[in-house]
């Protein structure tokens, strides 16, 4: 299904996706998923979740083009929705300079709007040299069972270009489960704990890494590729130390 030259009616199944829409046509946001929680008070049509979404609610939207990921949104979902006649524009992203790319692009040509300044910025915001020595550093996602970021991840790369460098980076699996002592073992100058998926805390994380630096961080600013971005390199540094 073709994108149609003017875009007036936009469903977005990406929560960072939704924010950067929000926050450069918000007069064509239309529905977005029960995980869009960015910006507050967000008005818009729910559609369920990013696994999830209820197909027939989009339809109903009548949308000119619906926004999805690769890696946060089901092929099957995906499929069924062009099947039905509706333009899906899939961005698949991993790193800084792929969410630079990949966001221009999806402004350009699917959402048939001009590039936002807010994407200039952000771009400017990650041209900052990295200073002082690279450190290591693990980074769970989950726990029962432990999980952690491995390779070919936006948060991976994120981290990349703050002086971080996971020790994970290298597992032949995006997000493998590793036993708690052997994250231990590996002795990282940092365990980077975000607040998503997994709501790591003070009191709910850092006490699994006695003698362990661990840094608690936004699990937006570490994984959402979008308005968040302008902020995230001088935060995320501060956070980690």
């Amino acid at each position: 299904m073709k994108i149609p030259d003017t875009v007036r009616r936009i469903v977005s199944l990406v929560p960072s996706l939704t924010e950067s829409v929000a926050a450069t046509v918000p007069e064509a946001l239309v529905g977005a998923t029960d995980w869009c929680s960015h910006p507050a008070g967000l008005d818009v049509a729910r559609v369920k979740g990013t696994k999830n979404p209820d197909l027939a609610a989009i339809r109903r939207l009548r949308p000119d083009v619906v926004l999805a990921n690769a890696e946060e949104n089901r092929a099957p979902d995906i499929e069924a929705l062009r099947e039905s006649g509706i333009a899906v524009w899939v961005t698949r992203i991993e790193t800084l300079e792929e969410a630079f790319a990949s966001l221009d692009r999806m402004f350009r040509l699917a959402c048939r709007t001009g590039r936002p300044g807010w994407l200039d910025a952000a771009e400017q915001a990650w041209r900052a040299p990295v200073e002082g020595p690279r450190r290591t550093a693990i980074v769970p996602i989950w726990r029962r069972p432990w999980m952690v970021v491995g390779r070919d991840t936006f948060t991976g790369d994120v981290l990349r270009n703050l002086g971080v460098d996971n020790l994970y980076a290298g597992h032949g699996e995006r997000y493998p489960k590793i036993p708690l002592p052997e994250l231990v073992e590996r002795r990282p100058d940092l365990v980077v704990l975000p607040d998503e998926p997994y709501a790591f805390s003070e009191t709910d994380g850092p006490e699994c890494f006695p003698g362990l630096a661990c840094a608690l961080v936004s699990g937006r600013l570490l994984t959402w590729y979008g308005p968040s971005l302008v902020q995230a390199p001088e935060i995320l540094r501060r956070a980690l130390g």
